[in-house]
């Protein structure tokens, strides 16, 4: 992506203006969903939630859409080799710390700007990674400290010069409790409709309560920015006396009720929850969106859909907003006939009305906590399965609908293994499933009908080798049991149900697809984890938060599902699964905090664990270990040094770590169980000879930083002999630049790997010459991974031979992944320009948005404007992020063509900045693309031969001068009006 475009990313989320709401979390637990999200989504709240938080599913999705986009290729249409995208990953995390500050939002914060530009110099850089350049960058480096050391040498002070101390200031520290119940809700009854055009919800609420235990005669509801028509009890009919606050309202009963008495409440509401963030934008806390309401934009379907977590769901329904709050539901939702609806629990009944619309009855018969309740609206196609009787429902988009099955994978097959590890059987009515548009969260769990971003939808060729979706479908179902069956009593021990829903995708992929698949996916959340670490620290359960949303972040997912990795490794499959099991059945349809789930492991495993717990959930931070290795020939015993060298004042100085050691004597291994607890310590470990190879932490499960020193026989060894993926991924890291001959062979052997990421690795550190010829063009066609097809395309077409061109167009006609497509056109046009060019006028029919945006890079380069055409027709068919490329290609090319061209572009792209349908920032960018082409046409006039030519130059550059002028006077978002206050630039000159 070129600057100008990372500048209309800049400006768009950095010139807001108000305190951060935050956008509500989902599950993305991986870096690259996220950039898709806040583009997405158009949210200056949405950028500073994935700065604050660095959530993590959002960042694989779209780190794959960026270099699949080719945007990192100058828009080129390449897909971006493995290695490029784990460099991506890094500078997202970097790039959340650094503008960790800086978004509070002000109106143009130009550290961030700085940072950002930054970024996009960083963007650039990796654009021309070829995949053969092997970046390093899997493995987290240790770092170097030296070991704490004490000496005092201070004399001894004369009591005549001792200063006077003044009196310490004390003051309790920060704590955030799980919310006090005074009454509980026991069932709420919703009948909504919904009046597009104003963007509000008429509502009317029965709400059924009793006092937690002491009599009342008042409670209080969650109520973000109602109209209320009437409130009053229905069993008298009396109305009540109220205060409201614009956040709460304070009922008045008609007497005081005690704990064995319910009462029934009925509220008629109007909510308007697009006016609760105080600007037209889209902010990610209103809880319930209109999606093009009024049918503005034509490539964009009219939807309505809610975002609960972590307390927005009062902004469209009265009730008591918390997690540790849960009640039973009825929602009856009125909308025109030709809308889909989705809410939790079974559809009763569907009843069609006289005016044309249709009542929805959706009856959840199981408590759940409020923020879980949902409701989605659009007209989508729905597909249907089932699972032991129950019901499995896939929603899409109608073009999406025979990819259904793919898009969310092997959704039938996880309700039985997760059912089947848990020893508790998927307890909920159903399961359903739905994409939206322009979704802020990634994905929600909310119960029996999990809400998904659009980035989910893609078609069967699209979807080749996408673990994405798969682990985000195992996180939001996991959920099911941990978050939505039993629920973190307040969000300071979010952990309890992001850490589970987080470990749920190592296990799902070590079921299906082996060991090394879980354990590459265990490295990324680690690196993340550390990463986010190094940028600040903080416990598990987090009671000092500063605010709620904060808690959203890498150690609530990343380092949640870590630990509960190592607690596994500690007490073994069968007594981990039974205590979780033990953990859900004494506590379902209930609030937990921490305690409950050691207790649950003390009373099956009958260890007392507060000192795992302790360290891992309740202290901050991880271990920093150097580890030495020698051998004593005299005693025959390995040496093993172990330091702990983490910084003992923002840390525990000393973590107890049972850790196994493997021995490698003559091709045998013997594992060694140690315990460290100590800051340094020495075990020696018997051994019959010299070994070839020392393993530390044997099994890859030790959330650490670690650093040893090996030499290179003893890391070609570990590549040879360790099982793990992350020992032998350290060793070719540490490999890489060696020109060793037995090296280089054994890097020609992995390219025959049973895992797919050492072959890709192996591709990038071999040479292309006789030896490896034969074996890379069959890697080219028959590779059984994608990733490891498109990697060596690459590396053919970096060769500059042109005798590759046959094999490359092979991948373009016959391999059934379109990323594959994509990789295979980018090197055709590095080899053959012209026959590129002639193969990608076949594919201009695809409608997959990975091919149109790679042809669009292929001519905007090429500079063909005849086929200005092409992107008109596609202009709305590309959305989220792409939007930003396509755009950028769009625009460069039309700066190749005539002035007349020029204004024809100009105008079509006024239309996208004049759409009141679009986000702010697609407006934005639009606009700034205008101006890009008034720029051009400026460096144009100053070249020109001819005074005649300066003035037909002239002429049309008034033209889109004129528009932009249009456009500033049109727009009503006081961000982009200042977004637009240096335009035009240049300035016209008189």
């Amino acid at each position: 992506m070129q600057t100008n475009l990372l500048e209309a990313i800049v400006c768009a989320f950095c010139s807001g203006e108000g305190q951060i709401q935050h956008f509500a979390a989902g599950e993305v637990t991986d870096l690259s969903k996220l950039m898709q999200l806040w583009l997405a989504r158009g949210s200056e709240n949405a950028l500073a939630r994935f700065c604050i938080h660095g959530h993590k599913p959002a960042v694989d999705k779209t780190i794959a859409a960026i270099c699949r986009s080719g945007q990192l290729h100058g828009a080129s249409g390449s897909h971006c080799s493995y290695l490029c995208q784990l460099s991506l990953r890094r500078l997202f995390v970097n790039l959340i710390a650094d503008c960790k500050a800086s978004f509070t939002i002000k109106p143009l914060n130009l550290d961030c700007m700085n940072k950002l530009f930054f970024f996009a110099v960083a963007i650039l850089l990796l654009g021309s990674c070829a995949p053969k350049e092997y970046s390093a960058i899997i493995l987290p480096e240790p770092e170097h400290r030296n070991l704490d050391t004490l000496v005092v040498t201070a004399p001894k002070p004369d009591p005549d010069t001792i200063p006077e101390i003044a009196e310490e200031d004390y003051t309790l520290p920060v704590y955030n409790p799980s919310a006090r119940r005074e009454n509980d809700l026991l069932h709420t009854k919703l009948e909504l409709s919904f009046d597009w055009e104003k963007e509000e919800v008429l509502g009317k609420a029965t709400l059924t309560l009793k006092p937690y235990f002491y009599a009342t005669d008042k409670v209080v509801l969650d109520a973000k920015g109602f109209e209320f028509h009437e409130v009053k009890l229905v069993d008298n009919g009396k109305d009540l006396k109220y205060d409201y606050d614009g956040s709460q309202i304070t009922i008045h009963l008609d007497r005081s009720y005690d704990r064995d008495e319910k009462y029934k409440l009925f509220i008629d509401y109007t909510a308007r929850p697009s006016e609760t963030g105080g600007s037209a934008a889209i902010t990610s806390d209103k809880g319930l969106f209109f999606i093009n309401p009024r049918g503005e934009d034509p490539g964009k379907p009219r939807q309505i859909w809610t975002q609960g977590e972590t307390e927005n769901n009062s902004r469209w329904f009265p009730t008591i907003d918390k997690p540790n709050e849960r009640c039973t539901q009825e929602m009856y939702l009125t909308v025109d006939d030709n809308f889909v609806t989705l809410s939790n629990g079974r559809l009763i009944s569907s009843k069609k009305n006289p005016d044309g619309t249709r009542t929805d009855y959706w009856h959840m018969d199981l408590p759940h906590a409020p923020y879980l309740f949902m409701v989605a609206i659009g007209e989508f196609s729905v597909v249907h399965d089932e699972w032991k009787g129950k019901p499995v429902d896939y929603y899409v988009e109608p073009e999406y609908e025979p990819y259904a099955r793919r898009i969310f994978p092997y959704t039938p097959e996880m309700l039985t293994f997760f059912s089947d590890i848990l020893n508790y059987e998927y307890p909920w009515q159903k399961y359903s499933q739905v994409v939206v548009r322009d979704y802020v969260s990634g994905a929600m769990e909310n119960t029996t009908a999990v809400i998904f971003g659009e980035f989910m939808q893609g078609t069967d060729r699209e979807l080749v080798d996408e673990l994405t979706n798969e682990k985000i479908v195992a996180h939001e179902m996991f959920h099911h049991w941990f978050g939505d069956l039993v629920t973190c009593e307040s969000w300071a021990n979010l952990t309890l149900n992001e850490g589970f829903a987080n470990y749920s995708e190592y296990l799902w992929l070590e079921h299906k697809y082996g060991k090394d698949e879980a354990d590459f996916h265990r490295i990324q959340e680690l690196q993340g984890y550390l990463q986010s670490a190094e940028q600040g620290i903080h416990p598990l359960m987090h009671f000092t938060y500063d605010d709620k949303e904060d808690m959203f972040d890498a150690h609530s997912y990343n380092k949640g599902g870590l630990v509960l990795h190592m607690l596994r490794n500690y007490v073994g499959d069968e007594a981990f699964f039974a205590s979780l099991n033990k953990y859900l059945v004494d506590n379902e349809f209930s609030d937990v905090e921490g305690h409950e789930l050691r207790l649950a492991f003390e009373d099956v495993t009958g260890e007392d664990l507060n000192w795992f717990f302790n360290q891992w959930f309740y202290e901050e931070g991880h271990p920093e270990l150097k580890v030495d290795y020698d051998y004593d020939d005299e005693t025959g015993e390995v040496i093993v040094e172990v330091a702990q060298t983490q910084n003992a004042e923002e840390m525990p100085p000393i973590f107890i770590l049972p850790v196994d050691v493997d021995v490698y004597v003559n091709g045998e291994v013997q594992r060694h169980r140690i315990l460290i607890n100590q800051r340094k310590q020495e075990f020696r470990l018997p051994a019959p000879a010299d070994p070839e190879l020392i393993v530390f932490d044997g099994d890859g499960m030790l959330l650490a930083k670690i650093d040893e020193s090996k030499s290179e026989e003893e890391y070609i060894s570990q590549l040879k002999l360790a099982p793990n993926i992350l020992h032998r991924l350290k060793a070719m890291q540490e490999l890489r630049e060696s020109d060793s001959p037995e090296v280089q062979a054994l890097f020609k052997q992995t390219l025959s790997d049973d895992f797919w990421l050492l072959r890709l690795f192996a591709t990038n550190l071999v040479e292309l010459d006789d030896e490896t010829e034969p074996q890379l063009l069959k890697m080219a066609t028959d590779d059984p991974h994608s990733a490891v097809r498109e990697t060596v395309l690459g590396k053919l077409a970096e060769s500059g031979d042109s005798t590759y061109v046959d094999v490359i167009k092979s991948a373009i006609n016959n391999d059934p992944a379109l990323s594959v497509v994509s990789a295979a056109l980018k090197a055709l046009l590095e080899l053959d320009k012209e026959e590129a060019l002639s193969v990608a006028e076949k594919l201009e029919s695809e409608k997959s948005e990975s091919i149109i945006l790679a042809l669009a890079g292929l001519y905007a380069d090429a500079g063909r404007t005849d086929k200005l055409p092409f992107f008109e027709e596609n202009l709305n068919k590309v959305g989220g992020f792409s939007q930003f490329g396509f755009i950028e290609d769009y625009t460069n090319l039309a700066a190749q063509a005539s002035p007349e061209q020029m204004i024809e572009v100009a105008s079509q792209l006024k239309d996208i900045a004049m759409n009141d349908g679009k986000l702010f920032w697609m407006r934005y960018v639009a606009t700034k693309s205008i101006n890009d082409l008034h720029a051009a046409l400026a460096e144009q006039k100053e070249a020109a031969a001819t005074e005649e030519e300066k003035m037909k130059i002239a002429t049309a550059d008034e033209q889109l001068i004129s528009i932009i002028e249009v456009v500033k006077a049109w727009e009503k978002d006081e961000r982009v009006q200042r977004m637009y206050a240096g335009f035009p630039d240049p300035p016209l000159k008189p």
